[in-house]
């Protein structure tokens, strides 16, 4: 553990109710991080050491707190002004930062991503870890539980379960059921989808059509705690299928649906409408369709056939509400960042899919920005749980970049090196991506493209 650093703290709330906190080491190098959370996971005893470990080196950090009304009123922009406000009472008591860098994770991350293409005045990077895009990550989720309401609906019937109308994914119940935080609900709802993965393992095509699901929708078949399956072992893999859909059972139609929907008065930030199921299946990991296949060709279900069965169902059409909403500045990206990012994802993410990254990545090709990011990714499940090794070694690399112009080593070799040298007494699990590696991200979402949302050959 990393011995405490004498700090200096101011904490508070900003004219709207959010907290606030602000510390200062005693050995402040000059550099100011911004984070979304500060304020919320100070005192958090799973997130507090990457803090502790921030201070030891010198950084300070400055933040807020997700507003109790997130779930019914979230905006990234209002977030962002909340973070400027901060850093307005920062410089009011200290000093103006010699640089100031935005950190977060998840929505943060997200910020992160925002302040870096549309608000970057007084910013000079961003290190975005486990980062969600709004409309993209709906879209991802919605692909796969698409294809799983279409191809597990008859095993939830057939074994008794209950009705069809019972296996809803989108329009979700607002009635309290969902976690203020917008994480994970309660009710009839997810007790349904648990019915449904429980009917749908019990037969191999039930595990085959998962399967294929996961690969429309490019999740990770690794989002539950337990052995990391390899891509080739099928039982292992549908194991770990298995155990992952029970995961994101909390939440039926994606993470946040609920908040996500009522961002925009209840419209669907979402939509399948033009999206061509057969290329989304293409476009997924080769190692999972191959898995894929292969499973299919074992339980003796029709692949073709199932495949036919998605791309006939009911789609959901595009809200232009919505879309004018989410396609203001910080509330989505279009792939040109003007400060260096360095980008850290899970591959075990069950929360944000670690496909997102990619597509980033994908993004900023096509925009000639690609050399102003670097991803990296983490051989772990669950959500913002980096340690306080990948953590610091990830504001390093980037406090690097911006000091010298040019990007350090970003290989897992390198910054596994880099998070032993700094000493935070914490291990680093950082990755090559592998068999995770996908054709192409299906559901980029650029608000002045006519045909962003639909998948690409």
């Amino acid at each position: 553990m990393t011995a405490a650093a004498a700090y200096d703290e101011e904490r508070g709330r900003l004219p709207d109710g959010t907290g606030y906190a602000i510390r200062v080491p005693s050995n402040w190098n000059g550099i100011l991080l911004r984070d979304l959370d500060f304020a919320a996971w100070i005192d958090d005893p799973e997130r507090a050491g990457r803090y502790r470990a921030l201070l030891a080196q010198g950084y300070a950090i400055a933040g807020t707190a997700r507003h109790r009304l997130r779930l019914w009123q979230y905006d990234p922009v209002r977030e962002i002004g909340n973070l400027e406000r901060v850093v307005d009472r920062f410089e009011q008591r200290w000093t103006r930062p010699r640089r100031v860098l935005q950190f977060g994770c998840s929505g943060g991350g997200h910020v992160g991503l925002a302040v870096a293409e549309a608000f970057h005045a007084r910013i000079d990077g961003t290190v975005a870890t486990g980062t969600h895009t709004p409309v993209w990550l709906m879209n991802t989720f919605l692909d796969g539980w698409s294809a799983l309401r279409t191809l597990l609906t008859q095993h939830y019937v057939a074994a008794g379960c209950g009705e069809a109308a019972d296996l809803a994914v989108t329009g979700l119940p607002n009635d309290g059921s969902a976690h203020p935080s917008g994480h994970g609900m309660t009710g009839a709802l997810p007790d349904a989808w648990r019915r449904a993965f429980r009917a749908a393992n019990a037969s191999a095509e039930g595990r085959a059509r998962m399967a294929l699901a996961f690969a429309i929708g490019q999740w990770s078949p690794w989002l539950a705690d337990g052995p990391e399956p390899a891509f080739d072992d099928l039982d292992a893999l549908q194991a770990a299928i298995f155990a992952s859909a029970m995961q994101l059972a909390q939440s039926p139609g994606g993470e946040a649906r609920v908040m996500f929907e009522n961002a925009a008065q209840g419209e669907p930030p979402s939509w399948n409408e033009g999206v061509d199921y057969r290329q989304a299946f293409a476009n997924a990991a080769p190692a999972l369709r191959r898995a894929v296949e292969a499973l299919y060709d074992r339980s003796g279900a029709r692949l073709a056939q199932d495949l036919d069965a998605i791309e006939a169902a009911p789609r959901i059409a595009p809200s232009p509400h919505a879309q004018d909403f989410w396609r203001q500045p910080g509330r989505t990206v279009v792939g040109t960042p003007r400060i260096p990012v360095f980008r850290i994802h899970l591959l075990g993410d069950y929360q944000v899919p670690y496909s997102l990254a990619l597509g980033y990545a994908e993004l900023l090709e096509r925009t000639g920005h690609a050399d102003a990011a670097r991803v990296a990714f983490v051989r772990r499940t669950g959500h913002c749980n980096f340690t306080d090794a990948e953590i610091v070694t990830a504001v390093d690399v980037l406090a690097r970049r911006i000091d010298t112009g040019l990007w350090p080593d970003t290989s897992p070799e390198a910054l596994d090196a880099r998070a032993a040298a700094l000493g935070t007494g914490t291990p680093s699990a950082f990755t090559d991506i592998g068999d995770y590696r996908i054709e192409r991200y299906n559901r980029a979402w650029l608000p002045d493209a006519d045909t962003a949302h639909r998948a690409g050959p």
